[in-house]
């Protein structure tokens, strides 16, 4: 397994939806930075929302588990070993960009095993 590469790439602001729903003042996501990095193989990184992990993990999963081939028949993302994806807010999502790496995955946590 190797570690994915995870950059922000873009915060948003539905504004037309913000106005009807959000609450007064609503920006974009302030918990992350576009150009941020992380990177990630079987556990969320440290400082990445959990909904976007929610939202992006089995992308990730799959990428640290070596797909190289484009996703979905090749009819999303034209490029082998990358994915664009965004988190679960609908008023102002994240979008992401997620790429394969050769660096290689480590645990970091000893295994417990039952008796």
């Amino acid at each position: 397994m190797n570690r994915v590469r995870i950059t922000v790439l873009r915060k948003t602001l539905q504004e037309d939806l913000a106005k009807e729903y959000g609450v007064a003042g609503l920006t974009k996501c302030p918990m992350l930075t576009e150009g941020q990095v992380f990177y990630a193989d079987y556990a969320k990184p440290e400082g990445l929302c959990d909904e976007a992990w929610k939202a992006i993990y089995q992308y990730v999963f799959a990428l640290a588990h070596g797909v190289k081939e484009p996703f979905y028949y090749c009819d999303w993302i034209g490029k082998g070993g990358v994915a664009i994806c965004s988190c679960n807010d609908g008023l102002r999502p994240v979008i992401f960009k997620l790429e394969a790496t050769d660096i290689p995955a480590t645990i970091d946590y000893t295994p417990v095993s039952e008796p």
